[in-house]
């Protein structure tokens, strides 16, 4: 058809045909546009130079989203060509093109965020040190569309953005009321963030809300725990800095986690050990340097006490003896001490602890020298396997509440007893 043809038609036809035209022409300058982005960025991002950053920025997902852009400008600066179009309708269309520039210039900043997120969270995989983003994009996504709305409004409207802002101002308080947890969490995650409270895969307990778990997102408004039984509890960002947490990351980076279990011992099994128990514990290799040195000091310290008080040495409370558990206690310490899966330069000790109704406990306190869950179970299973395997060894009994077995065995020899008598 020619230029003279077209202007034979009527009006309302010239107008159409420079619609479709014009809308023709915004959608191959698409095509064509996201064509040409993506085949430069797929030889940029092949280039050895090329950075992670500049691999994020020429994601074929943005690329792709900034070609959306095109048919949207394209309308909004020909509309003015079309023959025939009345000026108002052309404003129309016009401040709808521009709004919806608006709109897919929002979209492609926040699929820049996305490839910023993404490239974040994979390296929050590999490297430990990675501080988790997530409610800074989430932040970022809600002012860009606060953003895009306001001026969307103000183009449709076509009145000054100013004008809705002035407007807005005295919302404030209802808008403080809506967005009042959403400015809460986004406090209390710039201090998480800022004072590294919290990451990505730390071991989180916070009895009050019930989580003991790891933490597998850090969101705006939320933050997600994975519990030990594999359930999902969801904590408000806030509370987190409202209420306390224990983290046991510092526990994972040490390199060891604490055993700190106590053996309680039955009171009245506690005794004095005689000279033949003495040498048939010296038979046992971690304890022979420690009798050997401590009867030395003690037949000293009794031969003294001999020597400066005979009329009272005949009084066995005013020598000094050993007692089964004080050398239960040193067995443990030289037991700890050798133990090939503990860490020598943390703590590591048994120490006696307050008496009580239940016993004397002995408590082991010690760092193993991993901090696999099962691993450490396994460890500390075997440890107290033995050390309470060998309390017969040293005349001592574990402490235990009598059970319905105990009472009625009781019973049948008081029964014996009686029979007897």
């Amino acid at each position: 058809m020619t230029w003279d043809a077209i202007n034979d038609l009527d009006p309302w036809m010239q107008t159409a045909a420079g619609l479709a035209a014009l809308v023709v022409v915004a959608y191959v300058l698409r095509a064509v546009v996201r064509f040409g982005l993506l085949k430069t960025a797929s030889r940029l991002r092949a280039a050895p130079q090329a950075t992670a950053w500049l691999r994020t920025l020429l994601d074929d997902r943005v690329l792709t989203q900034a070609a959306q852009v095109v048919p949207s400008l394209v309308i909004q600066t020909g509309i003015g060509a079309v023959a025939h179009l009345p000026l108002m309708v052309s404003t129309v269309v016009r401040n709808v093109a521009i709004a919806v520039t608006v709109l897919q210039v929002a979209r492609l900043l926040m699929a820049v965020l996305d490839g910023v997120q993404q490239r974040n969270e994979d390296r929050l995989h590999t490297d430990q040190n990675t501080r988790s983003i997530k409610s800074y994009v989430q932040l970022g996504k809600l002012l860009i569309t606060l953003v895009a709305g306001i001026v969307m409004v103000a183009v449709l409207i076509d009145r000054s953005p100013l004008i809705l802002l002035s407007g807005l101002g005295a919302m404030s308080a209802v808008l403080m009321l809506v967005f009042k947890d959403t400015i809460l969490s986004f406090t209390a995650g710039v201090q998480l963030a800022g004072n590294d409270m919290l990451r990505v895969g730390d071991w989180l307990q916070m009895d009050q809300v019930g989580a003991d778990g790891a933490v597998v997102d850090m969101a705006l408004n939320t933050v997600k725990i994975r519990n030990w039984d594999n359930t999902i509890t969801t904590i408000p960002t806030w509370r987190l800095m409202s209420d306390s947490f224990k983290n046991w990351r510092g526990m994972s980076e040490s390199g060891g986690r604490r055993i700190k279990r106590s053996l309680r011992i039955d009171t009245e099994s506690i005794r004095f050990l005689s000279e033949t128990e003495i040498g048939e514990l010296g038979r046992i290799q971690l304890l022979a340097p420690y009798l050997h040195s401590k009867v030395e000091e003690i037949t000293a310290y009794n031969r003294d006490f001999s020597t400066q008080a005979p009329d009272m040495a005949d009084e066995v409370v005013n020598l000094r003896q050993l007692t089964n558990i004080g050398t239960y206690r040193a067995y443990v310490n030289q037991y700890l001490r050798a133990h090939p899966r503990l860490r020598k330069d943390m703590t590591l000790m048994a120490r006696m602890m307050e008496a009580t109704a239940e016993g004397t406990p002995l408590e082991v306190y010690a760092f193993t020298d991993t901090t696999a869950w099962q691993e450490y179970e396994a460890i500390q299973g075997d440890i107290f396997d033995h050390l309470m395997a060998i309390l017969p060894e040293f005349g001592l009994r574990a402490f235990q509440y009598p059970s319905g077995s105990d009472v009625k065995i009781a019973l049948r020899l008081n029964e014996v007893r009686a029979l007897d008598s």
